[in-house]
């Protein structure tokens, strides 16, 4: 499974239970103004009328928002969004929001039949210029997500 920005703001919606005014206010916790019409054209299906791709610095700004909405909003400047994101951001980021520690990962990951390793989970969450640093895979990211609907 290949996974999208856009799968990637629905699944939020859809383990969150939130709506789409919900959504515009996290990202004002992150100290950017959406429109409710682009909120709404992101979470269509790609096949359906008015879609919109949601590009990597929405999803970081969202991603962001979320973690303050979730673990509340530090002193001081918010942290710049990435211009590209890539699957081991959004999964950093989803673990900051979620307050989740590698144990916490790997059950809901192996609720969700994916099994790892605390060494090959830790690989990534490194820097990519880090010699152990390894890219997560979609499907990975599509069981972590599965996994965090499955617990919440």
């Amino acid at each position: 499974m290949f996974v999208t920005n856009n799968d990637v703001l629905r699944s939020v919606q859809q383990i969150f239970d939130v709506d789409d005014s919900e959504i515009v206010n996290i990202f004002a916790l992150a100290e950017y103004q959406v429109t409710p019409e682009s909120v709404a054209a992101w979470l269509k299906n790609d096949e359906e009328p008015g879609f919109q791709a949601c590009n990597d610095t929405h999803l970081a700004i969202f991603l962001n928002g979320l973690i303050n909405d979730q673990r509340g909003k530090k002193e001081g400047a918010q942290p710049e969004p990435e211009q590209s994101i890539n699957n081991n951001i959004v999964f950093r980021k989803l673990k900051i929001a979620l307050n989740l520690q590698a144990d916490d990962i790997l059950e809901i990951l192996e609720s969700a039949d994916v099994r790892l390793s605390k060494h090959e989970l830790s690989a990534f969450f490194r820097k990519p210029s880090h010699k152990h640093y390894r890219a997560c895979s979609d499907q990975i990211l599509s069981g972590f997500i599965e996994g965090v609907r499955l617990r919440y």
